[in-house]
């Protein structure tokens, strides 16, 4: 079963030699996954992990205990060839490693819930888009269960990567997991020892990425509803020649529209990083409101 991680600060961590040894195959010679959360990275990951033919997926979603979801989404899972399991704990019963992919306000109930049901030498892998404080706190609530806690901070959409998606993997036993996982397709890679600091490093680019398109998008419809586009995107590129940022604008706008939901999730989370320092999170309150007003209304 399986959980998502990043990262790469690896002093102290198990060698390649050893996590390889503990990403063993079972008797059928299929690795067992264990899955929670069966949004759209919990579906794309499945799909592409089955197409290689040796991984055998469990997976458990809330929506499975929906009286109205219930029945379509357990189709979907078996539609894919997963197995529809009745709990988070049946999800990870046999799974060497179970992955964690719901909503960041789940994320810490997540954890907890799972020091009921892991057991030694599994690993959780963290992958949601939660805060350092979050992540700190989740990855304590796993270690009390003996299982192997890894967070995952997941750098790009998966609908494309899929599987390859860049991951940084943070905590003591990162470097163990990525040589499993990424035997199996996946792009883990390991930058600290420390749980909480993979999340910080996209968490504090986001801001940047966020905030640069919420600050276009409001650009290009302000410069649109006077008409003076061309005379605004003209001053910009004077100042920064190797820009296009008509083109900027175009590609930031349409970006905001697809994910601005999802984003919007991810920078308020960054706003209670912010905020865990004794800063003002207003900034990051006010791009996370922008992502979630300029996105496209379903």
């Amino acid at each position: 079963m399986l959980i998502f991680a990043v990262a790469r600060d690896v002093r102290g961590l198990p060698s390649i030699k050893d996590a390889r040894l503990a990403g063993r195959h079972t008797v059928s010679g299929t690795f067992e996954l264990g899955l929670i959360g069966f949004g759209e990275v919990g579906t794309t990951f499945a799909r592409q992990f089955l197409e290689r033919g040796d991984v055998s997926i469990a997976v458990y979603d809330l929506l499975f205990d929906d009286p109205e979801k219930s029945a379509d989404k357990k189709a979907q899972a078996n539609a894919i060839g997963v197995r529809a399991a009745k709990s988070a704990a049946d999800a990870a019963r046999d799974a060497r490693v179970v992955i964690s992919a719901v909503t960041a306000s789940s994320a810490l109930d997540v954890a907890s819930q799972a020091t009921g049901y892991l057991h030694q030498g599994q690993f959780f892998f963290d992958i949601n888009s939660a805060s350092p404080g979050t992540k700190t706190a989740a990855a304590e609530k796993v270690k009390s269960s003996h299982a192997k806690y890894v967070e995952g901070a997941v750098m790009q959409p998966v609908s494309k990567p899929g599987i390859q998606v860049p991951i940084l993997g943070g905590g003591p036993h990162a470097e163990e997991l990525a040589a499993i996982m990424n035997s199996y397709g996946m792009n883990v890679t390991p930058v600290t020892t420390e749980a909480g600091r993979a999340s910080a490093m996209k968490l504090c680019r986001s801001i940047v990425v966020k905030g640069l398109e919420a600050i276009m998008v409001d650009c290009a419809a302000a410069a649109k509803h006077w008409n003076v586009e061309d005379e605004v995107f003209g001053s910009l590129q004077e100042t920064w020649p190797s820009i296009d940022f008509r083109d900027l604008a175009e590609y930031m706008g349409e970006r905001v529209r697809t994910h601005g939901i999802r984003r919007a999730a991810e920078m308020r989370e960054a706003a209670a990083m912010v905020e865990d320092m004794g800063m003002h999170p207003g900034l990051s309150l006010a791009i996370a409101d922008a992502q979630e007003r300029g996105a496209k209304k379903k």
